[in-house]
């Protein structure tokens, strides 16, 4: 606003006050609002100004130049005139050319001005109207418009599609002029007010006009409830896809974070296998070192490795079967997966249908309007063709009139006649004349009975055409009734289709929390998995510490020495054991994570008690590792005192003894 006042002084050498004080109170108030400069009596330099400024995008909506005293010379092209002002053929150009660059003016008040009287510039004005697509009230009232420029309104109301109120008050549009404006309506379906009072246009022009405003209002608050609805169901419809999209995402990032975690502890899995490998790779130097002394308990070793690779059998066997669950998990997940995408898609298909039967309704709505234009153009014809027969009945009865006096002027003068004439014929011509008056009459009264049934089928059409009219009405209101009822029920339909779509957005939401707690449920039994390991590796640990304590006492006692290298034989055959059965658990515990990870998480239920009966195996395999260890142990002892007796029985015992 600030912006337009600097222009306004820029361009006049002497800006008028009033003028910038209007422009101020209008500068402070917020939006795009009203210029109002009526009763101010504008310069030739003020109206130039504006004339240039307001034709681009002023910061107005509507100016008001009332009463402002202009002339044809105050007009530049584009400027602006207001009510009262006494406007003609350039002030019409002028407007036309505003009207065709203007895009802020919403309301053109020219009321008491001289437009209609020049055809040519009220042409071009209707021209700039019909190529302006944003001024929505125009007011013409006591413009001197006749029925040519009703018919230049209608050709521009065909090609305008912004204009609602119309008002042609106190102008001389006529029959013609109402009936053009009439036929426009069928194509323009914008306009909701058309003022035609004081026009000499008939009433039935007028009930027609103010029907197709009717209508037009009708059709407006339908389209706009509808668009209000599909906008509310589209907005709904994205939201529920955002929510799932988040909800997916969060998903993924969940499982990504489990990934890692699995993979981190792969790695150090992996680490401590190492350590371990290390571990065993010195113990095997160690023991190829004593093989020779080991050839004793080489049976006892074969017998427990028979016993590990059955155990390793079973747990091949269970591995198995966890790889086959696995896969029928996996197949399930895909399933739920199809199924939420046929119902997506499903969802989808309703929604065309719904479009379908909306634009299969548009074209119903617009086949009745057709036919009640055909209706009103049936109905214009039959008043034509009474209006035609009532005209001819009144030639045809003057027509009459006259022959009669014509034939009664010619029996005069030859009655005068015959009596100059022949006097003694003067009966004989007063019973012709008789006869003649007599079937002068009959043919009077025959054509007083052609008039009387004209008229009664006159009025029959015009009771056959109310009766058609009334009938037009009721099927137009039906339909109506018809296409509002089938509106609210496509609506009920498209409602009870958001209701059910909120209710999966709850069930999918209550499946997220299902499975976000399986994942802490998984979480925790691989932190107790982790600490199992980890107090296997502390015996691991310990058992390292016992050898190397075992392997120190050797240098001491000969003796002892040799009686602890066969229960390290024996420890180490265990630790082997156990080490093969720890990297067996380790190699299940990663499958058993991965599968774990890779599968559906509302199966996690049926997996913990699946975890359960392997933990039970796994526990009944630790008791048959413990019982193996203690029969080794007795061999050993076994061992020991049979070395011992035959220490204490060979000759080297003997001699030792002696001493």
């Amino acid at each position: 606003m600030e912006e337009f006042r600097r222009a306004y002084a820029r361009l006049c050498a002497a800006p008028q006050e009033p003028v910038l004080l209007r422009l101020r109170e209008r500068g402070a108030a917020p939006g795009r609002g009203r210029l109002d400069l009526a009763a101010q009596s504008l310069s030739l330099e003020t109206c130039g100004a504006l004339g240039r400024l307001l034709p681009g995008a002023a910061p107005f909506a509507e100016v008001a130049l009332g009463d402002c005293g202009l002339s044809e010379e105050a007009g530049v092209p584009g400027g602006v005139y207001g009510v009262g002002n006494n406007l003609r053929t350039m002030g019409a150009e002028a407007l036309g050319k505003l009207l065709r660059q203007n895009k802020s003016i919403r309301s053109l008040i020219l009321e008491w001005n001289s437009l209609g009287m020049w055809e040519q510039g009220f042409s071009s004005f209707c021209q700039g109207l019909g190529a302006n697509n944003f001024l929505q009230r125009l007011d013409l009232r006591n413009n001197q418009i006749n029925h040519q420029g009703a018919g230049e309104l209608a050709m521009a109301l065909k090609q305008n599609a912004s204009l609602q109120e119309l008002d042609l008050r106190w102008n001389n549009i006529g029959l013609l002029g109402g009936r053009a404006l009439l036929n426009c309506l069928h194509s323009n379906k914008t306009l909701k007010r058309l003022e035609l009072a004081g026009n000499n246009v008939p009433s039935d022009i007028l009930k027609a006009v103010e029907q197709a405003m009717n209508h037009n209002q009708d059709r407006q608050t339908i389209l706009s409830e509808s668009q209000n609805r599909a906008d509310i169901l589209s907005k709904e419809v994205l939201s529920l896809k955002d929510e799932k999209t988040k909800q997916f995402l969060d998903l993924m990032d969940t499982i990504e974070k489990q990934r890692e975690e699995i993979a981190r502890s792969d790695r150090m899995s992996a680490a401590r296998v190492s350590q371990l490998q290390e571990a065993l790779d010195e113990q095997h130097s160690i023991m190829n070192s004593l093989k020779a002394r080991l050839q004793m308990t080489e049976a006892a070793l074969a017998l427990s490795e028979q016993k590990v690779y059955n155990l390793g059998e079973l747990l091949n066997a269970v591995r198995q079967e966890q790889t086959g669950m696995a896969e029928c998990h996996f197949k399930e997940l895909q399933q739920q997966k199809q199924e939420g995408a046929d119902r997506e898609a499903k969802l989808f298909r309703d929604l065309s249908v719904a479009e379908e039967k909306n634009l299969l309704l548009r074209n119903q709505v617009d086949e009745l309007e057709k036919k009640c234009k055909i209706q009103q153009d049936q109905l214009f014809q039959v008043k034509q063709d009474l209006t035609n027969t009532t005209a001819e009945l009144k030639l045809r009865a003057m027509q009459a009139e006259e022959r009669l006096e014509t034939e009664k002027r010619r029996f005069k003068q030859s009655l005068e006649d015959m009596e100059s004439l022949r006097v003694k014929e003067v009966s004989h011509l007063t019973q012709h004349m008789e006869a003649s008056e007599h079937s002068m009459q009959e043919r009077i009264q025959k054509l007083e009975a052609i008039r009387i049934a004209l008229e009664e089928e006159l009025s029959q059409t015009k009771a056959a055409a109310l009766t058609e009219r009334g009938q037009a009405e009721e099927e137009l209101i039906k339909v109506r009734n018809w296409a509002r009822l089938e509106e609210q029920q496509r609506l009920e339909h498209l409602e009870e289709k958001l209701r059910l779509m909120t209710e999966s957005r709850d069930e999918a939401q209550n499946c997220c929390l299902k499975q976000k707690q399986m994942v802490a449920e998984a979480q925790a039994k691989a932190n107790q998995l982790s600490l199992h390991a980890d107090g296997l590796r502390r015996r691991l640990e310990e058992l390292q510490q016992d050898l190397n304590s075992k392997e120190e006492e050797k240098v001491t006692e000969v003796n002892k020495v040799k009686v602890e290298l066969k229960e390290q034989i024996g420890h180490l055959q265990a630790e082997r054991t156990a080490q093969d059965g720890l990297r067996e658990k380790i190699a299940a515990l990663e499958r058993q994570l991965k599968a774990i990870s890779s599968s559906h998480r509302e199966a996690m239920l049926d997996k913990e008690g699946e975890i359960s009966v392997l933990l039970e195996k796994l526990r009944m395999k630790e008791a048959d590792i413990s019982r193996m260890r203690e029969e080794e142990a007795r061999r050993a002892s076994f061992l020991q005192n049979a070395i011992m007796a035959y220490v204490q029985g060979s000759p080297l015992g003997t001699h030792s003894s002696r001493k």
